[in-house]
């Protein structure tokens, strides 16, 4: 198991899916086991199948990076949140409590 620097609860429709976390090795997206267990649950993307296995990435997963704001968008997270455009990590729990779609990142889980 991994060390990590920080960890994102990610959440599909309110409902706990598992986490993503910052490590040493690059990242890494494990879904909850009783998320799994429920039949009507959905993957996070379709790029991130369920699996009860991790996923690990040397780069922040592209499901994941796609969900961070582009443009003056992240001009104005970045200045309001007093966080690095480059920290991707940091962007994506700050901005993406509530974005578009279903899938919503925490920096604490519910």
């Amino acid at each position: 198991m991994m060390e990590a620097y920080r960890t994102a609860y990610v959440y599909v429709r309110e409902a706990f899916a598992g986490t993503l976390k910052e490590t040493d090795y690059g990242y890494s997206f494990k879904y909850d086991d009783e998320y799994l267990a429920k039949n009507d649950s959905t993957a996070v993307s379709l790029t991130l199948p369920k699996r009860e296995e991790e996923y690990t990435s040397n780069f922040l997963f592209p499901f994941f990076d796609g969900l961070i704001p582009e443009g003056w968008l992240l001009n104005v997270v970045a200045h309001n949140w007093k966080k690095d455009k480059n920290d991707r990590f940091g962007i994506l729990l700050v901005a993406c409590r509530d974005p578009i779609g279903n899938v919503s990142i925490r920096e604490v889980r519910l």
